[in-house]
């Protein structure tokens, strides 16, 4: 949670978030013109190379001296248009050891939401370093691999790659694509102005403006919505996450505010695990609630609202829609539907009476341009051209894990479900994972590609080995899961009457 707390700070000072790895990369040197491949040196002895590609992405590329003949091309998530070829200097300095060679690129454009143009950088990035690094010309296998939005951009490498890479990891990944991310998100935000602002439970006004979500309520007093889409820069963007957490904050004060917490949180996939050691009860409504308001205010709704000005700006518009969209609806898709009955019961509100008011101000409607542009560019088939293997956490708080569950739904529908794989170690936060657990998984997609066949290889019995026997220390152990349904996606076909 640290880290990712970090990167929000970053986003809000900078608007960008990076890593560590990010910086140690910045001093590596600066990226020479294009088409140069100058080697500079490497503190475990692998020698780094930089370049540029014709639309201005930078590449690097770290070669160990026994090199083991594997190419990894990694896709770095949200943030800095910055090169990288690892989540994190641990797992690359893991894997440069092993004899692995790693290469990324910055990605170009002028959005950190870089998915116009972040699989064509890849794939140019990996024909110009084995043009100009011998050392990799010729690679017996290259995989691809990538976290965060990157591993939206690395499933779309996936589905795109044949011919030039054999196999692709992608983890804690936007997988489920970017327009479905956006819609289950502002749908919460959507419900915190309708019934948190103008409902008369939650915190304070923010930023002011309406953004089409809505009237002012049935409280019986105006109060000011809070923007949440159609912003003019990050800092408006990063003021209304502000604003929207405050609210969200402000809320557990009342049981009324709770309940109606626990419903925003139903239609945002929020995992009912944000902090401490072990989730909590099944059946514990309240603790579970907490949780989930922990996560929407300090990771959540700041670091997704703060990032909605990027986003919008790539795809040229707000892709946001929920004219009408019918609430309860979407709320019978979600398995924290039970929780949601039971402390609106205890704080004697009408969820019936609610949910008719979300679908009744449900009147937003989208950038036609902008949304078809997301879909080109941001939301996977689910065909697959090589075989990929998914890594997620089981509570993560800003790609939640029912994305899973919809990318299987897409891979399956496409008739290639027999070339995907999905892990998930037991965990909060967001990528939080450790070397050990991208050595386990890749050794189970290194078997799928050297066999054939996935056999036991992705087993959480097999990777837990896999993990321990690589020696990097501690890591969240996997175990067999299945993500629920993604919240917003099927219930969105059925439309107000």
């Amino acid at each position: 949670m640290t880290a990712v707390l970090a990167c929000w700070t970053a986003l809000a000072m900078t608007a960008g978030c990076g890593t560590p790895d990010g910086a140690e990369t910045g001093r590596a040197g600066t990226p020479k013109a294009s088409g140069s491949a100058a080697p500079t040196s490497h503190a475990d002895h692998a020698k780094r190379y930089t370049g540029e590609l014709a639309d201005g992405a930078k590449w690097i590329a770290d070669v160990p001296p026994d090199f083991n003949g594997t190419l990894m091309l990694f896709s770095h998530g949200y943030g800095p248009l910055q090169a990288r070829d690892a989540p994190d200097s641990k797992t690359r300095d893991a894997l440069l050891k092993r004899g692995y060679a790693l290469v990324g690129s910055s990605y170009s454009g002028s959005s950190r939401w870089a998915l116009n143009v972040a699989v064509k950088d890849q794939f140019d990035t990996l024909s110009a370093v084995r043009k100009k690094v011998p050392a990799v010309r010729e690679p017996k296998r290259t995989l691809a691999w990538g976290d965060s939005m990157g591993g939206l951009i690395n499933s779309l490498v996936a589905q795109r790659g044949r011919g030039r890479v054999d196999g692709a990891l992608s983890a804690c990944g936007i997988v489920a694509g970017g327009l479905d991310f956006n819609e289950y998100q502002t749908d919460g935000d959507y419900a915190i102005n309708q019934l948190l602002v103008s409902g008369g439970s939650g915190g304070p006004d923010g930023p002011g403006g309406s953004d089409g979500s809505g009237s002012s309520g049935d409280s019986g007093r105006s109060r000011k919505q809070i923007k949440v889409s159609g912003f003019s820069s990050d800092e408006e963007a990063a003021a209304s996450g502000k604003a929207l957490a405050n609210v969200v904050q402000g809320a557990q004060s009342t049981a009324q505010g709770r309940a109606r917490t626990a419903l925003v949180a139903a239609l945002r996939n929020q995992p009912n695990w944000s902090s401490g050691r072990r989730p909590p009860k099944a059946h514990d409504y309240e603790a579970r609630e907490k949780q989930q308001a922990e996560g929407l205010v300090k990771m959540s709704l700041p670091f997704t609202l703060g990032a909605r000005y990027q986003v919008e700006k790539a795809e040229g518009g707000p892709v946001y829609a929920n004219a009408g969209v019918n609430y309860a609806q979407l709320l019978r898709h979600s398995h924290d539907f039970p929780q949601v009955q039971v402390l609106y019961k205890k704080a004697d509100l009408d969820l019936d009476k609610d949910l008719a008011k979300l679908t009744r101000n449900a009147h937003t409607e989208a950038d036609p341009a902008a949304v078809r542009n997301m879909e080109r560019t941001a939301v996977p088939s689910g065909h697959l051209a090589v075989p990929n293997l998914t890594l997620h956490t089981t509570d993560d708080p800003l790609n939640p894990a029912p994305q899973e569950s919809e990318y299987a739904r897409k891979v399956r529908s496409a008739g290639d479900g027999s070339m995907l794989r999905q892990t998930y170690v037991h965990a909060t936060g967001h990528c939080s994972f450790k070397p050990a657990n991208w050595l386990a998984v890749l050794n189970a997609l290194e078997h799928r590609l050297d066999t054939g066949s996935w056999d036991a290889a992705t087993e959480p019995r097999t990777l837990n080995k896999a993990a321990r026997e690589a020696g990097e220390g501690s890591y969240p152990s996997f175990l067999r899961y299945t993500a629920p349904e993604l919240v917003g996606v099927r219930g969105r076909n059925v439309r107000a009457q």
